[in-house]
């Protein structure tokens, strides 16, 4: 019989409560300075689209770490790595606030990534301690309280960078980093047991895997999904300061709202997904997702535009993420059951870096004289993609005789 987990003993299997937070961190950190990018590109004195690689840049990170920080953790033990990963982010937090140029804090900004392994972690963690049937139910957990970080981060940081600058978001980070390092040393002991796959012999699994067309159908509809949000991240707050003249408090609420409409897509997918299956499922959310940027193209194309209706069709763009990647993520852990893992970390690594791509294009697109629309036609055409991927998907499938559940 397994030890019930007791808060602050690392004897015991670590708190739902830490893994949630260590989770919550690594998602706090890339939403919360969103509404200071602007103050940040006219302190550091630089453009828009440079600033805004303070986003891109750290999604190429954490894609590169999605591959790396599974694997590592094998090598070396999940407390060790996890404890590592959170002094390397504190440091590299002080070094932002610090920072005197633009180069400088960009190089502190991709080490910050190294927290986004809190994410990876804190599920293998639950999986190293517990059965399938409770890892699901504890995954699910820490899932949902994490799920709440994109709603509240950006506001929190709106309300900082109004009544301080944009270093109080970072000094807010610094303590919440610093909470979790004194949590994480007391609550969290070593749950891995045994010799896991180790990166080299991973590698060579990747053959068999991107050989795999229906894995391929699966990640690029969830990296063009997921992707029409990524390049929101990286133009929301010009949209929002630039065309629309919002506070940064209205700019953090503002992007808060697709991430609600993701809470009720997630919501909608767990309760239908077995019912309907995958397929039609992850279908269902690239429709919502591109009749919301469609409608909202065609509003700005007729001279309908607000900041009103610009982040509440947005909204329709989280729910159709929420719907969308569950359910394509499923989809491609199944392709080869028995390369779950390496599915998992690389079809992150891909979406991730498509999304760091996307982010940084919206960046270069967008000025004051163009407005939202750069945006929008990004939002809608990569929305439009994710369909039709979705639908080769099906009728491979249909061809292949796979069931569409």
């Amino acid at each position: 019989m397994k030890p019930v987990a007791r808060f602050l003993d690392r004897s015991t299997p670590p708190h739902i409560v830490t893994l949630t937070l260590l989770a919550g961190v690594s998602a706090l950190n890339t939403s919360i300075f969103l509404p200071s990018l602007l103050s940040m590109a006219k302190w550091f004195d630089t453009d828009y689209a440079v600033m805004q690689l303070s986003v891109s840049a750290y999604l190429l990170t954490t894609a590169i770490l999605q591959v790396l920080i599974g694997p590592i953790s094998d090598r070396f033990g999940r407390r060790r790595v996890v404890l590592t990963s959170i002094t390397l982010f504190l440091i590299a937090t002080l070094g932002a606030v610090l920072a005197p140029t633009i180069e400088i804090f960009l190089a502190f900004r991709m080490v910050q990534a190294v927290i986004a392994g809190g994410i990876v972690l804190s599920r293998a963690i639950v999986r190293d301690r517990v059965p399938a049937h409770q890892a699901a139910s504890m995954i699910g957990y820490v899932t949902m309280g994490m799920a709440l970080v994109p709603m509240l981060g950006p506001m929190i940081g709106g309300a900082l960078a109004e009544q301080f600058d944009w270093r109080a978001t970072f000094l807010f980070l610094l303590v919440a980093g610093s909470v979790l390092l004194v949590l994480c040393w007391r609550d969290l002991g070593e749950t891995l047991n045994g010799k896991c796959m180790g990166f080299a012999e991973q590698i060579r699994t990747y053959p068999e895997l991107l050989g795999s067309p229906r894995f391929w159908g699966y990640v690029i509809s969830a990296a063009l999904g997921s992707g029409a949000f990524f390049a929101l991240l990286g133009g929301g707050a010009f949209v929002a300061e630039t065309v629309f003249g919002l506070s940064p408090w209205q700019t953090g609420l503002a992007l808060g709202v697709p991430a609600l409409g993701y809470a009720v897509g997630n919501g909608l997918s767990g309760r239908w997904s077995t019912r309907f299956g995958i397929n039609r499922m992850a279908l269902a959310g690239t429709l919502v997702s591109t009749t919301g940027m469609g409608l909202s193209l065609a509003l700005a194309l007729a001279g309908y535009s607000s900041a009103t209706l610009f982040f509440g069709l947005c909204s329709l763009l989280g729910v159709g993420n929420g719907m969308l990647l569950p359910n394509t993520t499923a989809g491609s852990l199944s392709v080869r059951p028995h390369l779950a893992g390496t599915a998992s970390g690389l079809g992150a690594a891909i979406m991730i870096g498509g999304g760091a791509a996307l982010s940084a294009l919206a960046g270069w697109l967008l000025t004051p004289e163009t407005g939202a629309l750069p945006l929008q036609i990004l939002m809608f055409g990569t929305s439009v993609l994710a369909v039709v991927t979705i639908l080769l998907v099906i009728r491979r499938d249909a061809n292949l005789g796979h069931s569409l559940r």
